[in-house]
């Protein structure tokens, strides 16, 4: 899948799709989907049900090639989390099949730091972790790498020890390789790609703008999971580090963007993943 902005080409690599994963937010019950009907057929199942996809995007504009994102990653243990542990997907093969050789890549965007964001950033090559684009400066957010570089490794909580492992295997050893490329806040990467503030879903978590020739477009991360949340901003995620600051987040993007030109593509939308979000009554719509 993939799409034009002005001279930018912006593609598609998917990892995984998990047809159902209503987990991400609990609240949207199949009851309360099923009311949504311009949900149906792209982003639900029949049943109500929320679908999910874990995808990169590579950004290729007329001087820098960047992935936004790279997924969960093969060989890795991320139990409980069984649904994404020890995968043995052709998610690298995919990319090179596209064009995109990992020594071509000049950027990495990780939009924050979670499991499936950022696991591409490494392979196993003879018993360890080595970067994956072994030319690329990889951004990653300050407050991110301080909060995810400090769980506390007696915590109690699972996804807390997941991301312990997570920083180990898939953040670290970019660190160790001297690739990574710390950013405070918003950044200009190069010429038509910046980073903005979308804080809540994590403490540094960013957005990609993409812009070329008049025409623009947004690489979501995870500041949206899944496009429920454009008809009720207020729909939180069991994910999200801090609730309030996400609905808020949500709120004054929407209110940014709606019922402009700007493409929005999804960092987890199933489907189409890309539409023009356009406001519907007191919420939003995508339009795809």
């Amino acid at each position: 899948m993939k799409w034009k902005v002005g001279d930018v080409t912006i593609t598609k690599i998917t990892e995984v799709v998990y047809p159902e994963f209503s987990d991400v937010i609990p609240a949207a019950t199949p009851d309360v989907v099923k009311k949504i009907k311009w949900l149906f057929p792209h982003f639900v199942t029949p049943e109500g049900m929320l679908s999910l996809s874990i995808h990169s995007l590579i950004v290729d504009t007329p001087t820098a090639k960047l992935v936004v994102d790279t997924c969960i990653g093969n060989d890795r243990n991320r139990e409980p989390m069984s649904v994404m542990s020890n995968l043995a997907t052709s998610y690298l093969e995919d990319m090179i099949a596209a064009g995109y050789k990992p020594e071509s890549i000049d950027y990495v965007l990780c939009t924050h730091l979670h499991l499936d964001h950022v696991g591409w950033n490494t392979r196993l090559v003879n018993g360890k972790w080595v970067p994956t684009f072994p030319k690329a400066s990889y951004l990653m957010e300050k407050k991110e790498l301080a909060f995810y570089g400090n769980v506390d490794p007696n915590s109690k909580d699972d996804f807390a020890q997941v991301q312990r492992r997570v920083f180990e295997d898939s953040v670290k050893p970019v660190l160790d390789a001297g690739l990574a490329k710390p950013v405070d806040g918003p950044t200009q990467v190069c010429e038509g790609v910046r980073l903005i503030d979308t804080a809540g879903h994590t403490p540094g978590h960013c957005s990609v703008i993409i812009e070329s020739k008049g025409e623009s477009a947004m690489i979501t991360g995870d500041f949206i999971h899944h496009p429920i949340q454009f008809h009720d901003p207020g729909l939180v995620s069991p994910f999200d580090v801090d609730n309030a600051a996400a609905v808020a987040t949500r709120r004054r993007i929407f209110g940014q963007y709606a019922d402009t030109p700007i493409l929005i593509i999804g960092t987890h939308f199933a489907g189409p993943t890309a539409g023009k979000l356009v406001r519907d009554g007191d919420g939003y719509r995508l339009n795809v």
